[in-house]
């Protein structure tokens, strides 16, 4: 059974940072893609950024480019979202997802495994 607990959140200040992270158990993620989305109350779920679990390729969504970066640690089967300059509109829950192909989908319908969240929220 799949498992992905996200933890990092926390209460920043504006251009504050905070390290997220996914720890992901269950099965082998080889030819996976590890995702990063966020949602506010009343929006959808947003893309942030993913990568792929061998190879290491990275995408970003527009808003957090520049600021944020993803990374994994094959060892501890983690996967790392590094925010720095972080804004107010930044503020969301932050979740942790897995898709068992390497095709590049920003979608979140495209996604088959999901943590529980995390809140990120970044004051002025």
């Amino acid at each position: 059974q799949v498992q992905l607990v996200e933890s990092g959140g926390g209460l920043v200040q504006a251009g504050g940072s905070l390290r997220l992270s996914c720890a992901a158990s269950g099965r082998s993620f080889s030819n996976y893609a590890m995702a990063w989305f966020r949602q506010v109350p009343g929006k959808e779920r947003e893309f942030v950024s993913r990568i792929t679990w061998n190879r290491g390729m990275t995408a970003y969504a527009d808003s957090v480019k520049g600021r944020f970066t993803i990374s994994r640690d094959h060892a501890k089967n983690t996967v790392y979202l590094q925010m720095n300059i972080l804004k107010p509109e930044d503020t969301a829950v932050y979740y942790c997802a897995a898709r068992g192909s390497t095709v590049y989908y920003t979608t979140p319908e495209k996604y088959d495994y999901w943590g529980q969240g995390t809140q990120v929220t970044v004051s002025s």
